[in-house]
């Protein structure tokens, strides 16, 4: 380890004020009456000032820094928190985009906690609200893969609504390992299964959200050819009040 220094700010002004202190305690105990009073007293201040100039530190220790870059880095990667996935979960290629390689972070994450839970929970219920769980997430985030601008409308998703039903989960599960049956027990476990109804119908709509946009423009195109045939004498009157609508 090599140390680090910083110039004492002190170094320059120090001595000078044990300078002032010699010719102020001097004139105390020796009165200035004469020249050589005064001469005396200067002769006294410029010791001072030499002697202090000679022992006053002139830096001070900052930090203690590695003087090897490669060991700092070798702490940092292992500083890393390492992503604990199931190993059965087929790893996605990365994009290349931080946001989106991150939310396939989380989505790797999340999934693994759900095969565990779905593993450890018998409720045959609250097993098939975790498959669908798993699946809606699994085609929201292959959405936002084939849609990246869209990024931005599934933030909240996954750094609350997600999480936040994940460890609802958790506290079922841990209460459901008890193996006992109790008013606190039991109503805490079927509010998470109403929460989790209400959870699952909420992410149903973010995925439908999500097609939006693209259900309008096929709206419109359906408009479009409509209008054609029309025009073109190819749309029959007979069923012309059938149409294709979304």
């Amino acid at each position: 380890m090599a140390k680090k220094y910083k110039k004492n700010p002190w170094s320059k002004s120090g001595p000078i004020y044990v300078a002032a202190a010699v010719w102020l305690g001097w004139s105390l105990a020796f009165p200035l009456y004469s020249f050589s009073g005064y001469l005396l007293a200067g002769l006294a201040s410029l010791a001072g000032w030499g002697i202090s100039k000679m022992f006053w530190p002139k830096h001070t220790n900052e930090l203690e820094v590695s003087d090897e870059p490669e060991v700092i880095q070798e702490k940092k990667e292992e500083e890393k928190e390492e992503v604990k996935t199931d190993p059965d979960i087929k790893r996605r290629p990365r994009t290349g985009d931080k946001a989106i390689d991150a939310l396939l972070d989380e989505e790797e994450k999340a999934i693994s906690e759900m095969r565990r839970l779905d593993r450890s929970i018998e409720d045959e219920k609250v097993s098939a609200q975790i498959v669908h769980l798993e699946e809606v997430t699994t085609k929201i985030v292959n959405f936002i893969v084939e849609n990246p601008k869209k990024k931005s409308s599934v933030r909240k998703f996954f750094n609350y609504y997600l999480p936040t039903t994940l460890k609802l989960l958790n506290a079922y599960d841990r209460m459901d390992e008890t193996g006992i049956s109790g008013m606190n027990i039991d109503g805490t476990k079927g509010k998470v299964e109403e929460m989790m109804d209400t959870s699952l119908a909420a992410f149903d709509k973010q995925l439908d959200a999500l097609y939006a946009d693209d259900a309008l423009d096929i709206s419109a195109e359906i408009k479009v050819m409509e209008n054609m045939l029309k025009q073109e004498g190819l749309k029959d009157d007979e069923i012309s009040g059938i149409s294709l609508k979304l």
